[in-house]
């Protein structure tokens, strides 16, 4: 098979500069490297072809053969692309950058400037439990800090560019000798950078970045709970000379339900009926998230009484089935009674009184308990 140009595999024009050459062979490392692609099995041709391209164009020598003679320029000799460990840069350095690129490191070299990832961000947002257990696309603020697009990251002034730091010779770091023990210790004149900007960009200040509040989309999937974390790769803020961004991770807050209480897959919530209601039985209606269900209250139900309804709780992220509702329902005491109501529920109470324990087993139960207590105390 017919090679492909170099300069199409790196995507740059005849005439670009070998920072520009760089800056497109990195951008194609990172995003075909195998390790980042390992169910793409043409990742790797891909990874090998910008190599080899880069290899070529950034080497002064090869670059002239290859435009005057094309391919068959290159073929004579060990050193030609892919042939060997030489060429402009070897092969530990060229896959410095890329690892560098990736894993947000990077050590100088002459006139290369050190790279580094992005810090990761953390954000909180609070959803009600409609949101966490439907799930939905929410739009979120998340103040950051972004490359700077008038110096394109360089932190130089536009038409100016870094230069190799005097001090370190672009390694980003100075090793000092005191007696028998050699230190090494990050440059104080680059910080580390390996590069020095004499004109610095106006907009970033020279800092490649400025402070920037980006608005995001968070899908947030189905059944999210209190504490999940979703994670947005590359979200977080920029990198410093050409490094990866890092990465945003969204923490999920359910803000509290005014009717119910989540348990994992299961809900629960309290119902307060009527005194009549818990005593002769009837039918309530019940909320659910997904509408009202009538729940039917047997005669005789006393406070606290819980009911199960399957299947009317929510589904969880590691968990598609669908949980239950615990009902607790409270009877409530009347208030604000008439006179009227005042007198039946006195003749109510003393016909309950009349006919003893049979209705009120509870109460006739724990004045028995109480009355052993108190027996034994007196012995």
């Amino acid at each position: 098979m017919a090679k492909r140009d170099y300069y199409d595999v790196l995507g740059v024009s005849r005439n670009a500069e070998a920072a520009e050459i760089k800056k497109a062979y990195r951008r194609l490392a990172m995003k075909h490297h195998p390790d980042r692609n390992k169910d793409d099995a043409s990742a790797a041709e891909r990874f090998k072809e910008a190599k080899e391209a880069y290899e070529v164009l950034s080497d002064s020598d090869k670059r002239a053969a290859y435009d005057q003679y094309g391919h068959d320029g290159l073929r004579s000799g060990p050193g030609g692309p892919g042939g060997g460990f030489g060429g402009a840069e070897g092969f530990a350095d060229i896959f410095g950058d890329v690892f560098g690129d990736i894993f947000g490191g990077g050590r100088g070299r002459g006139g290369q400037s050190q790279v580094f990832r992005g810090a990761d961000l953390g954000y909180e947002l609070k959803l009600d439990l409609e949101t966490a257990v439907s799930g939905d696309s929410v739009t979120i603020d998340v103040p950051t800090q972004v490359t700077c697009e008038s110096c394109d990251g360089s932190g130089a002034k536009k038409g100016s560019s870094p230069t190799t730091c005097g001090t370190c010779q672009g390694a980003g770091q100075v090793r000092m000798q005191q007696g028998f023990f050699s230190i090494q210790q990050t440059c104080p004149a680059c910080k580390g950078a390996g590069t020095v900007i004499e004109d610095p960009c106006p907009d970033c200040r020279g800092r490649g970045r400025i402070h920037k509040t980006r608005t995001l989309s968070v899908k947030v999937p189905p059944g999210v709970e209190d504490g999940d974390r979703i994670r947005l790769s590359g979200e977080g803020e920029a990198g410093r000379n050409g490094g990866p961004s890092g990465d945003l991770y969204v923490e999920i807050r359910v803000k509290p339900h005014k009717l119910f209480e989540r348990e994992g897959a299961d809900l629960s919530c309290e119902v307060p009926i009527s005194f009549s209601t818990a005593a002769l039985g009837g039918e309530v209606e019940l909320p659910t998230l997904d509408g009202h269900v009538s729940l039917k209250v047997p005669a005789g139900t006393q406070s606290g009484k819980v009911f199960r309804l399957r299947g009317k709780g929510v589904s969880t992220v590691r968990d598609p089935r669908v949980g239950d509702l615990f009902a607790r329902v409270a009877v409530e005491t009347p208030v604000n009674l008439t006179g009227e109501q005042k007198d039946l529920l006195g003749k109510l109470d003393k016909s309950l009184r009349e006919g003893g324990e049979q209705h009120s087993p509870r109460a006739g139960g724990w004045l028995e308990t109480v009355k052993r207590f108190f027996e034994r105390i007196s012995q």
